[in-house]
């Protein structure tokens, strides 16, 4: 076949593209340049560079042509601006699961048209198709697993979507890459926003929102315990960073208004019931609701699933209550939703 493969320098994309080129087809890699000059100024390099160089170099050594393609104006428009009117409300966004569905299998899909077959990433997880219909499964590895950033991918982009390594486990992935001797085989993962590897998520809120003292409050008392730089550098559920003694503390709300941050060490107490969640701006993959109401959810990226009863309502939103209590359900983060080791799709926590 004919395949566009997108490549970030890392060393799954790397493997991935081996992969393809032994199966025989006829591939060319791109680069996804969403770096903004804006992020640059305050990085104080140019961190893109050397992604871009291991992936010439693993280009090169595989003989494969490789394409940059600037994305920079469309990446602001409908992935930053999201993320930056998301945190300014108080929520915490999920870019990743966004750039996803709106760059790699969004725009990109548009900007190569109909010249290729299939476009390959080296996403951890897998497509299937079973009676004309496309279902995204996870990947055996369930630490490295990342249906929870595609599932808000729909049938047409499914339909095209190839993932060369999501059937293998990262540890196989890493003895590829010494196999095949990759320029990329000892190079490791980056922990970053999408394409933005490098940003730590806390510098890139500062850039665009900058610092404003608030208080820290005991939920329970309404006693002042500190200081914070911002309610936005702060999550439901977060326990780091807060600097306060006499914890554990945990954020528990916030007043966007006031911009005061409430904290409780009585998270974990038997009348705090989280365990009960709503969601929203559901979509389904299959682009229809589920047929069975008994699912496994997952709240943020990582191996843990919960049990769950989701329950529709007639105004499109969704309750959803897990089979055990969570410290960190958060607002405007995705609960993804599966049917044993298929993921359903998605709806956005209210």
């Amino acid at each position: 076949m004919k395949i566009a493969a997108l490549v970030s320098g890392g060393v799954d994309s790397s493997v991935a593209l081996r992969l393809l080129k032994d199966q025989g087809h006829d591939v060319t890699a791109f680069y996804l340049k969403i770096w903004l000059e804006d992020e640059l100024s305050f990085s104080g390099e140019c961190p893109w560079k050397e992604d871009l160089d291991y992936a010439e170099n693993t280009c090169k050594q595989l003989d494969v042509p490789l394409k940059v393609l600037p994305l920079q104006k469309e990446y602001q428009e409908r992935i930053v601006n999201y993320v930056v009117s998301e945190v300014k409300a108080g929520r915490t966004p999920n870019p990743d699961v966004l750039c996803n569905k709106e760059i790699k299998f969004g725009i990109f899909y548009d900007k190569i048209g109909d010249e290729f077959d299939k476009v390959a990433t080296g996403h951890y997880a897998q497509v299937v198709k079973k009676n004309n219909e496309y279902l995204l499964k996870t990947s055996p590895d369930p630490i490295k697993d990342q249906t929870y950033f595609l599932a808000h991918l729909n049938q047409d982009q499914l339909s095209r979507a190839m993932f060369p390594i999501g059937h293998l486990t990262k540890k196989e992935v890493r003895k590829l890459a010494s196999k095949f001797d990759l320029p990329t085989k000892v190079r490791k993962d980056s922990q970053g926003i999408c394409f933005l590897g490098k940003i730590k998520f806390d510098d890139f809120v500062k850039h665009h929102l900058g610092t404003k003292k608030g208080d820290i409050v005991e939920f329970e008392t309404g006693k002042k315990l500190g200081e914070h730089d911002g309610f936005w550098y702060h999550t439901i559920g977060q326990r780091k960073g807060l600097g306060l003694s006499g914890g554990p503390w945990y954020v528990v709300s916030k007043d966007i208004e006031k911009n005061i941050v409430f904290v409780s060490n009585k998270y974990f107490s038997p009348e705090k019931a989280r365990d009960e969640f709503k969601v929203g701006s559901l979509h389904w993959i299959s682009d229809k609701a589920p047929d069975k109401f008994d699912l496994k959810v997952k709240i943020r990226h990582g191996e843990s699933f919960y049990e769950c009863k989701l329950t529709l309502n007639p105004n499109g939103t969704g309750d959803v209550k897990i089979s055990d209590r969570d410290q960190g359900i958060a607002a405007g983060q995705f609960a993804v939703f599966y049917d044993a080791n298929i993921c359903l799709g998605c709806g956005v926590i209210l």
